[in-house]
């Protein structure tokens, strides 16, 4: 269980508002969509991500108190590495009508060879 950033009551982690204090927890009243607050005076687009790379297009946009987009720029990048097995089943999936045609004219080439 979390808590409530205003009463520091716990509350579960699905609610959309706090039980206690009413406090907007989720945005636009759905579950999925987490609603990130500055704490203290500064504002959040200090230490966003797209605010450093210039391409945030929130209309509170440098003051933004709360955010849903909000990426902090401190936090360390996770970068996944496909299994070299697994990117050429990938591969050959997204390629199979390219590679089915290379066989159907290499068997043709073949035939006419015969």
């Amino acid at each position: 269980m979390s808590n409530c950033p205003r009463c520091q009551q716990p509350i579960k982690p699905e609610a959309i508002t706090c039980p206690h204090c009413y406090l907007v927890l989720k945005a636009h009243g759905h579950p999925g969509i987490p609603l990130h607050r500055a704490t203290g005076e500064a504002p959040l687009c200090d230490t966003c991500v797209y605010h450093a790379d210039d391409t945030c297009n929130f209309p509170h946009r440098p003051m933004a108190k709360e955010c849903t987009l909000y990426q902090d720029i401190s936090a360390p990048k996770m970068e996944v590495k496909p299994q070299p097995n697994q990117s050429f089943q990938f591969w050959f999936q997204r390629n199979l009508l390219w590679v089915m045609l290379l066989i159907l004219l290499l068997i043709s080439f073949l035939i006419t060879l015969l």
